[in-house]
């Protein structure tokens, strides 16, 4: 586990060398590299982690609503294990919901085609996709769906929901030094 810690600490330090970034993106690109970390511990999920085309880590997504609600979060995309790119995220949707929570959200791409459908900006997720709420072992018997599959997991807050709504991102390459 230290040395685990300790790499993905060096991973940080020179990904964030190598990229010319604001401080708010070095912020999250941090936090995306903890909830990586703690999510690759996580049964089942280095399958995911190990054969995808890429994934997209969104580390703090706000969510909330009563009625009418929304979430935005801000997150890094990653191919071969290295960061890309910064991308956002806005969702707005609308049906029975009350409350406010704090999660992390990681979409994995299955092929290069849906990564490239996301780096484009020509991806979003419906209102029918779903997201698969991490627990224990859940991972291990989740599936791509149409080229991704999208995990969620709480962090703090307590929200009730049945509403239907969109996700729509956006990306953008980083710059280099």
């Amino acid at each position: 586990m230290k040395m685990k810690t300790i790499l993905a600490t060096i991973l940080l330090v020179v990904s964030a060398n190598v990229f010319a970034q604001n401080d708010k993106d070095k912020e999250v690109m941090a936090d995306a590299e903890k909830a990586k970390m703690e999510l690759k511990e996580m049964d089942g999920m280095d399958r995911f982690f190990n054969n995808s085309s890429g994934y997209v880590i969104f580390p703090n997504v706000g969510k909330g609503g009563l009625i009418v609600g929304g979430a935005s979060g801000n997150g890094v995309l990653y191919e071969n294990g290295m960061p890309q790119g910064m991308a956002s995220l806005k969702k707005v949707d609308v049906g029975l919901q009350a409350g406010g929570q704090a999660l992390t959200e990681i979409i994995f791409f299955e092929t290069e085609e849906s990564l490239n459908d996301f780096k484009d900006g020509k991806y979003e997720l419906s209102a029918n996709a779903t997201a698969i709420a991490l627990d224990k072992g859940i991972a291990a018997n989740a599936n791509y769906k149409d080229g991704v599959v999208v995990f969620t997991k709480p962090k703090k807050g307590l929200m009730a929901d049945l509403s239907i709504g969109g996700q729509k991102f956006e990306y953008d390459e980083m710059d280099r030094k």
